[in-house]
């Protein structure tokens, strides 16, 4: 009975609450929680979500919950418990949902910490416990959109849904799906994390294929980053400096010393964002992740 959406006769009141008769059980109805304009008048009916409070006592709220049993809703992880599993904020007044060990992953690393997102329905169990189950696959197959043609190298908020050794499955804040393999992420996502991915591609299966490992521009060190910024002042993203460049001349115009200078060259030409000409003596802007 409990966890779901109910009507009852009202058989007393006082000045903070009704009292709601369901089936032989009475649930209080705090007034503070009623939604409908018609005044309750005690031996009339009256509708809403029955549970039982942080301190196990029958309660009916008008303000209905996100997820129900019929309706998944996106739901805050509040605390997590090992031996457990995790309590989610699903809009009740004085109450955390659980949503079982039994539906986590198996690697506590990619359990969801405190507000993660997740995307759940509500279950009672024989024993009238109430508990939180997330969407599967084609609940997110479903809710999903088409996404545009012209989104690879764009940056997208997305919602890890599903985090399994392989990989993740994403939902992007546009209802994009998405997959991120784990050759793209520098440690294992949480399930429910909240990332930034970047699109590099297409899979068959009609997702975006993405990547969280930063772009190569991004994981270059300053003196890096301001050789970039110099090339890319030029119009034709060229220097007259090599690592045969004269130490004053880097110094003059880089403000660092040449081994420094040699240093940070030598990580953008491995990068394949630089290439140098020895014999001309000059270094070229080639391939400029910042304008994608």
């Amino acid at each position: 009975m409990l966890g779901e959406i109910r009507t009852g006769k009202i058989t007393d009141s006082n000045a903070e609450a009704y009292f709601v008769q369901i089936d032989g059980l009475t649930f209080k109805l705090k007034k503070e929680e009623i939604t409908q304009e018609e005044t309750p008048e005690i031996g009339g009916q009256i509708t809403g979500f029955i549970y039982d409070n942080q301190k196990h006592e029958r309660e009916m709220t008008q303000f209905l919950p996100f997820a129900q049993a019929d309706q998944y809703g996106w739901a805050t992880v509040t605390r997590v418990q090992r031996g457990l599993g995790v309590f989610l904020d699903i809009g009740l007044p004085d109450k955390d949902i659980v949503m079982s060990l039994d539906d986590l992953p198996l690697d506590p690393a990619r359990w969801p910490q405190k507000d993660d997102r997740l995307l759940v329905r509500l279950e009672t169990d024989e024993k009238d416990r109430i508990w939180a189950k997330a969407a599967d696959e084609n609940v997110f197959d479903q809710i999903a959109v088409r996404f545009p043609n012209n989104l690879v190298n764009k940056n997208l908020l997305a919602r890890v849904y599903s985090s399994k050794s392989l990989g993740c499955f994403v939902l992007t804040n546009d209802y994009y799906l998405g997959f991120i393999h784990e050759s793209q992420m520098q440690q294992p996502l949480r399930l429910g994390e909240e990332v930034k991915a970047r699109v590099i591609g297409v899979s068959q299966y009609g997702r975006l294929n993405m990547s969280v490992l930063p772009r190569s521009f991004e994981e270059i060190d300053d003196d890096a980053a301001m050789i970039m910024m110099s090339l890319r002042r030029k119009g034709d993203k060229t220097l007259p400096f090599s690592d045969k460049s004269e130490a004053q001349a880097i110094k003059d115009y880089f403000g660092i010393s040449k081994s420094a200078f040699k240093r940070a060259l030598g990580n953008l030409i491995k990068r394949g964002l630089v290439s140098q000409d020895k014999e001309a003596g000059t270094i070229k802007l080639i391939k400029d992740e910042a304008d994608e």
